[in-house]
C-alpha cells in the first residue's frame, strides 16, 4: 500500500482537475488531504511539513523569482501600448508583396512579441484578434492562418526572454546541485537562467527559421491558400513605408536587444535586465504617447494577478512535492528511471512522453514546479547536460501546448476566432508545426550542441 500512495496521489490531483478546482489549490489541497491519511494509516511523518515554512521563506528571498514580475509588467505594458498592432501593420505591408507575407508577418510578430512578453496566452489571444480577421479577409486558407498563430504563438515558451525560461532555470539550478551532491559533489557547479537564456537562443532562432521556410513551401504548391495583397491595395510609397518600418521596428528591436544583450554581454543578472526591460517598456508606451494613468493602473493590476497566481501555485506545489518525497514518490522515480531498458535514453524519452501528455492539463507552471523537481536530478545524475535538459523541456512543453485536441493554443485561439472559423480547421493547421516541433526535438537530441556551444561561448 505504501508504495502506491505517491501514484495515487498524483491520479487524485488528476481527478481533481479534470473537476474544474484551481491548479494551486488541487495541489496543495489534495496533498494536506493525502499527508492526514497517510498519517492516520502510519504510513506519512508529518515531520517532512515542517519544511514547508522554509521553502517559502526561500521563494521569497530568491532574488532570481522577481524578474518574474518585472518580465510580466514589461509584457503587459507593451500590449497594452499597442505595439503589436502597429508591428503587424508594418510587417504585413512589407511583406504583403510575397505570397504567404503575411503568413511570414505574423511568424515574425510571433518572434519578437515571444522576445517581449514570453506569455503564451496573451500572444495568441493578441494575434488572434489583431491578424485572423485579416488574413481571412485576404482569402487565406484558414486551417493555414490559425496553424501560423498558434504556432507564433507559443514561441514565447522558448524565445528568451521567457517566463518559462526563468521558472525552469531557477528549478533546474537547485536540481543541478541536488544531483551532484547525490554524487558526492560536494562542491557543485551551478546552472543558471542565464545560461538558460542562451543556450534557448539558437533552438529559438531555427524553429522560427523553419516556420518561415514551411509558409514559403507552402506558397510555393499552394499560392492559392496564402495569396499575396493586391497591388490596387499597397498605395504607400516605398520611402514612407521604410520610414514607418524603422519607427516602428527599431524601438522593441532596442528594448529586447538592452535586455538579452546585457544577460549576454555579462553586464547584467536576468533580474537586473528584467528591470531594465520594465523600465524600458515604460519608457516605449511614452513616447507611442499610450502611457496614461489608467492604463499603467491596469498593467499593475494584470501584473499582481498573474504573478499572485505564479507564486499561488509554487506554494501548492511545495505543499505537492513535500507530501511526494513524504510517501518515497523519489525514490521510486529514481528506481523507475535507472531500472529502464535503454538506461539514460529510455529514461529521457518517458520524462518527455511524461511531460507531454501533462501538457494538456497543466500549465508550464504547474508542470515545471512539480515534476522538474522530481525527475530533474534523477536525470542529471545520468551526466545530462542542465542546459539542453531545460531547452529539451521547453521545446517539448511548446509542442504538447500545440497539439489537438487539449492544446492549451488552440484553446486560446478558438476563444476569439470568429465563428466561420472550424475547430476541426485550427486542428489541422497546427499538424505541419508540430512536426517542426517534433523535427527540431529530434535535432536537438542528436546535436545537443545547439543549446550548449553557445553558453560555452558566452560564459567559458
Amino acid at each position: 500500500m505504501a508504495e502506491a500512495m505517491p501514484f495515487l496521489l498524483f491520479l487524485a490531483v488528476g481527478l481533481v482537475l479534470l473537476l474544474g478546482y484551481p491548479v494551486a489549490l488541487a495541489l496543495g489541497g489534495t496533498a494536506l488531504a493525502f499527508a492526514f491519511l497517510g498519517e492516520a494509516m502510519g504510513l506519512f511523518d508529518p515531520a517532512f511539513l515542517a519544511a514547508l515554512p522554509n521553502r517559502i521563506y526561500g521563494v521569497m528571498t530568491n532574488e532570481t523569482l522577481i524578474a518574474v514580475p518585472l518580465f510580466v509588467f514589461m509584457g503587459v505594458m507593451l500590449e497594452r501600448s499597442r505595439v503589436a498592432e502597429s508591428l503587424l501593420d508594418t510587417m504585413a505591408m512589407l511583406f504583403g508583396p510575397l505570397r504567404g507575407g503575411l503568413g511570414i508577418s505574423v511568424t515574425v510578430v510571433g518572434m519578437l512579441l515571444a522576445a517581449s512578453t514570453g506569455i503564451v496566452g496573451a500572444t495568441v489571444v493578441t494575434m488572434g484578434l489583431l491578424s485572423l480577421p485579416t488574413m481571412l479577409r485576404r482569402n487565406y486558407d484558414p486551417a493555414v492562418a490559425a496553424g501560423t498563430i498558434c504556432a507564433s504563438g507559443t514561441l514565447g515558451q522558448i524565445i528568451p526572454p521567457s517566463i518559462v525560461l526563468v521558472l525552469l532555470g531557477d528549478v533546474l539550478s537547485g536540481a543541478y546541485q541536488q544531483a551532484q551532491l547525490d554524487m558526492g559533489i560536494f562542491s557543485p557547479e551551478t546552472v543558471s537562467v542565464g545560461d538558460l537564456f542562451v543556450g534557448a537562443l539558437i533552438p529559438g532562432l531555427v524553429l522560427v527559421a523553419l516556420y518561415v521556410l514551411y509558409l514559403i513551401g507552402v506558397a510555393w504548391l499552394r499560392p492559392q491558400a496564402v495569396p499575396a495583397i493586391p497591388a490596387t491595395e499597397r498605395t504607400i510609397p516605398v520611402a514612407v513605408l521604410w520610414r514607418r518600418v524603422i519607427l516602428v521596428l527599431v524601438p522593441p528591436l532596442v528594448l529586447i536587444v538592452a535586455v538579452l544583450g546585457s544577460i549576454l554581454g555579462g553586464l547584467a543578472t536576468p533580474t537586473e535586465a528584467a528591470s531594465v526591460g520594465a523600465m524600458g517598456a515604460i519608457l516605449l508606451a511614452a513616447v507611442r504617447r499610450q502611457l496614461r494613468l489608467k492604463t499603467l493602473r491596469e498593467v499593475v493590476r494584470q501584473t499582481t494577478l498573474v504573478t499572485s497566481m505564479v507564486f499561488l501555485i509554487f506554494i501548492g506545489a511545495a505543499i505537492f512535492s513535500l507530501v511526494f518525497r513524504g510517501f518515497g514518490g523519489d525514490e521510486l522515480v529514481e528506481e523507475l528511471l535507472t531500472g529502464l531498458p535503454g538506461g539514460m535514453v529510455t529514461a529521457v524519452a518517458l520524462v518527455m512522453l511524461v511531460m507531454f501528455l501533462l501538457g494538456f492539463i497543466l500549465d508550464f507552471i504547474e508542470i515545471t514546479f512539480v515534476v522538474v523537481p522530481i525527475v530533474a536530478p534523477v536525470l542529471l545524475a545520468m551526466g545530462l547536460d542542465p542546459v539542453w535538459l531545460g531547452v529539451m523541456m521547453a521545446i517539448n512543453l511548446q509542442t504538447s501546448f500545440l497539439t489537438p485536441p487539449f492544446g492549451f493554443a488552440l484553446f486560446y485561439l478558438r476563444g476569439v476566432a470568429p465563428p466561420e472559423v472550424k475547430t476541426v480547421q485550427i486542428y489541422r493547421g497546427v499538424v505541419p508545426f508540430i512536426l517542426i516541433q517534433l523535427l527540431m526535438l529530434g535535432t536537438l537530441a542528436l546535436w545537443p550542441g545547439l543549446a550548449t556551444w553557445l553558453p560555452g561561448q558566452v560564459y567559458g
